[in-house]
């Protein structure tokens, strides 16, 4: 594991955890997987650049029964969405964008996007009041929302639309999305949305790069994130973790994507697979404002403004499942969602605080008042709403400091 030699290790006690409660940590996930309700995982936790654990548990396939291992690769689906968040306010620093420019600015397709609104019971498209910006696409206020999280109307437009193949290019896409009107009046509401999947668009033709060839060059590259790509490699392959055959609580198939071939769309939103090292990398970057090992990707000043809440009183949209992604007490920066308050919210975590995960189960957070980050990579797509606070939760009780 290559790039894991490259951030040193340090003994729990001396980085202020205990270290009985950082082996609880790893004591219930193993009893998890007893349970055959998780496949296997690998936990990661570092502090003042040190990594304190960095263990795992149970199966990377477990249909074959190959045990986890610290290099096995995740399909990490929306942590892929920090990483082309910072590649846009990479755009920004070299002065190729602003966060104010509306995104026909860049994609000219949604120069004549629509809302739709109700009057007397019908449903009426119109222009929007103001123009979604780059902004808005970063923390989800520009007024699109996903398929996935209810059943309103052009939730169903979205799914008929088939906006989640793979099929298109990332400006196919664009296209396509442009076509459908938009859910809310851009800058008025917080809807988790396909919005990262179109600043993967927008990074290609500020950039003139693909989106992968940006990400390499500028991001995974310097940070020597030497397993995290689009597409698993054939000599990688052997490493790639699974879920369970059929889900444990329910009996369905589980099916993830294909992450082995290429596919047309570069998925901005949701298409990178890595590994528990390589995120770690990145995460640790952030926590240093910006800079790993004499290789700099943004300024800490930029690093502070992604990681602040953006939202202020803008409300989030709490009907269907988009409301459940926000807790109480949080916001949201520019890909992350942030803790504004040490209470409320029914898990632990220190205020300033920012995290988000991935709909098979992966999961980060970075405390930056306590210097310290936490990375958990599952495989359990259904059962994540229960791994993720359970993480949260034992990482926390093993702080001393």
């Amino acid at each position: 594991m290559t790039s894991t030699r490259q951030l040193p290790f340090g003994s729990a006690k001396e980085l202020g955890f205990c270290p009985q409660r950082t082996r609880r940590l790893v004591e219930v996930l193993q009893s998890e997987v007893g349970t055959a309700r998780l496949p296997g995982a690998v936990a990661l936790i570092a502090r003042h650049g040190q990594v304190l654990l960095c263990e795992t548990v149970g199966q990377q396939d477990p249909t074959a029964g190959i045990p986890m291992a610290l290099d096995s690769i995740f399909r990490i689906y929306s942590m892929t969405k920090p990483i082309v968040s910072v590649a846009v306010m990479m755009l920004m620093e070299r002065g190729q964008l602003l966060l104010s420019d509306t995104v026909a600015q860049h994609l000219p397709e949604f120069e004549d996007i629509k809302v739709t609104t109700h009057v007397d019971g019908h449903a009426v498209q119109r222009r929007p009041k103001v123009a979604p910006t780059v902004q808005d696409l970063l923390r989800h206020t520009s007024g699109l929302t996903y398929e996935i999280l209810g059943a309103e109307p052009i939730q169903r437009q979205y799914a008929q639309a088939q906006l989640a193949t793979r099929d298109r290019t990332n400006r196919e896409f664009s296209h396509a999305l442009a076509a459908l009107p938009l859910m809310f009046e851009p800058g008025t509401v917080w809807e988790y949305s396909r919005a990262t999947d179109l600043l993967g668009a927008l990074v290609e033709v500020v950039s003139g790069q693909t989106l992968g060839a940006f990400l390499q060059d500028n991001i995974l590259g310097p940070l020597a994130m030497v397993d995290t790509s689009f597409v698993v490699p054939p000599d990688k392959h052997h490493r790639i973790a699974q879920a369970f055959e059929k889900d444990p609580d329910g009996g369905i198939a589980m099916r993830l994507i294909d992450v082995r071939q290429p596919v047309a769309m570069e998925a901005g939103g949701s298409g990178l697979a890595s590994t528990a090292a390589d995120y770690a990398r990145f995460l640790q970057c952030l926590l240093n404002g910006g800079e790993l090992h004499g290789q700099r990707i943004l300024s800490t000043a930029t690093v502070r403004y992604m990681t602040a809440d953006h939202l202020g009183d803008i409300p989030v949209h709490r009907v269907g499942r988009s409301g459940e992604l926000l807790p109480p007490g949080h916001g949201f920066g520019l890909g992350f969602a942030v803790r504004t308050q040490e209470g409320v919210a029914a898990m632990s975590g220190t205020k300033g605080l920012y995290f988000w995960g991935g709909i098979a189960g992966t999961t980060f957070f970075v405390d930056p008042a306590k210097d310290f980050f936490a990375l958990m990579m599952i495989q359990a797509p259904n059962q994540r709403d229960y791994y993720r606070p359970l993480f949260r939760n034992l990482v926390y009780a093993a702080l001393l400091e």
